[in-house]
């Protein structure tokens, strides 16, 4: 038996511990330390700041592919009325009350259902007397992830 080990029993023996106290001791201290916790924190904090603006654009990304989508269905809806009726409609909501829109679109940057409407020039429309509704934006003045404004799709 070496000298450590007949020191580490008799200060055991004084304190009033056996050997099985001493482990069971050592068994009962558990847990993180202060710097484990504090390490821990701090990667879960970075991985949150990486991910967050990642989450941002790709929100944004989805809203753009809507408003997409939206503008290819009142355009193509628009023409479809113009050629139905020989005359483009005077309004949006001359869409939905003829039957060819449901519900106005909501434009998904605004998110409301108001639109910038582009009128016909009279010479060239096909009812001339009644010029109506040629093209249609967005009515956002906010700037797309590719650089160009929604006003301008």
């Amino acid at each position: 038996m070496g000298v450590h080990t007949r020191i580490t029993k008799k200060v055991a023996r004084a304190q009033g511990l056996s050997k099985v106290g001493l482990r069971s001791r050592s068994k009962r201290q558990f847990g993180f330390t202060f710097v484990e916790m504090m390490v821990v924190i701090t990667i879960i904090v970075i991985l949150i700041t990486i991910a967050i603006p990642i989450y941002q654009k790709s929100i944004i990304r989805a809203k753009e592919s809507v408003l997409k989508n939206n503008l290819f269905t009142l355009r193509t809806v628009i023409d479809n009325y113009t050629y139905d009726k020989e005359k483009a409609p005077q309004s949006l909501q001359d869409l939905v009350t003829d039957g060819y829109l449901k519900k106005m679109p909501l434009d998904p940057i605004t998110n409301t259902d108001q639109w910038k409407i582009v009128m016909e020039d009279a010479s060239q429309a096909i009812n001339q007397s009644e010029p109506g509704i040629f093209d249609i934006h967005s009515n956002s003045d906010k700037m797309s992830l590719d650089g160009t404004s929604y006003s301008e799709w």
